[in-house]
């Protein structure tokens, strides 16, 4: 049988599919149970005089929030800025360029928001997180954690989602407010709109269920930025090489999720 299988490349190719959607259900498994015992420890470690520990967390909460905060700002700017550049190209063809307001509001507040700053902190927390968890597998620190009767689950990703968990919307909050600015300044640049009149026309095309719906995508970016770091780090073998390769699959897989559960939330939230 398997002397056919390596002569047959129908074979070969239905046996690499096989293996593969078994690693992938395994892959999405352990995920989830990362996930269901992280919560338990938020939940429920107190109970167990094992809660997550809150230094842990406001560390967490200072590398991916408030130190990403600069260059969240920047971008965010950017991106209103570019909308606003396209925007106007576009409608100046209808005559209705001073309906750019509104494009710009809800595109930054339901899409842009959300996913540059999802994809900024997958880039520069999720990476760090795979490389931390890494490099203390390769140093066998983990069962070093498990001999002392301490969950590496409760110590090291249970504070990282919570963080991810509350940092997430604040920073995306803070995109849309820089995103509309920078689509205030270049419209008042360009069109000579008063940028007091831009904000008021933003506040009127925008309602309470676009700024949540860009807040709600930003914690469920954070979930998946989170399990996807830490699982390729408990993952780590092979020494330096393998932290490395970990580090840049935990990215690509981050960014991956987060653009496919973008289409998601965009196709139901859109009918």
């Amino acid at each position: 049988m398997a002397a056919d299988t390596q002569a047959n490349p129908i074979a070969r190719w239905v046996e690499r599919l096989g293996r593969g959607t078994v690693r992938a259900v395994e892959e999405l498994g352990y995920h989830a149970a990362l996930l269901a015992e992280s919560l338990y420890w938020i939940a429920w470690g107190a109970r167990r005089r094992q809660s997550v520990r809150f230094a842990d967390t406001v560390l967490e909460m200072m590398e991916v929030g408030i130190r990403a905060l600069p260059i969240v700002a920047v971008l965010s700017l950017a991106i209103g800025v570019m909308l606003a550049i396209q925007g106007i190209h576009t409608l100046k063809t209808f005559g209705a360029e001073s309906q750019v307001v509104v494009g710009i509001a809800l595109s930054v507040t339901r899409e842009f928001a959300p996913l540059i700053v999802a994809i900024l902190v997958a880039g520069r927390s999720g990476s760090a997180l795979a490389a931390r968890i890494g490099t203390m597998q390769i140093g066998q620190e983990i069962d070093a954690l498990r001999v002392i009767g301490v969950s590496p689950v409760r110590f090291l990703v249970a504070p990282a989602l919570l963080a991810m968990l509350i940092m997430m919307p604040a920073l995306t909050f803070c995109a849309d407010v820089m995103g509309i600015m920078g689509g205030a300044l270049y419209s008042a640049a360009d069109l000579g709109l008063d940028i007091g009149t831009y904000l008021d026309r933003t506040r009127d095309a925008l309602d309470v269920e676009d700024v949540m719906q860009g807040l709600v995508k930003s914690l469920v970016f954070a979930v998946l930025i989170t399990l996807i770091g830490t699982a390729n780090g408990f993952a780590v073998s092979g020494g330096a090489q393998g932290v490395g390769r970990a580090t840049t699959r935990s990215v690509v897989l981050s960014i991956t999720a987060i653009v496919i559960a973008d289409m998601i939330f965009t196709w139901f939230l859109s009918r």
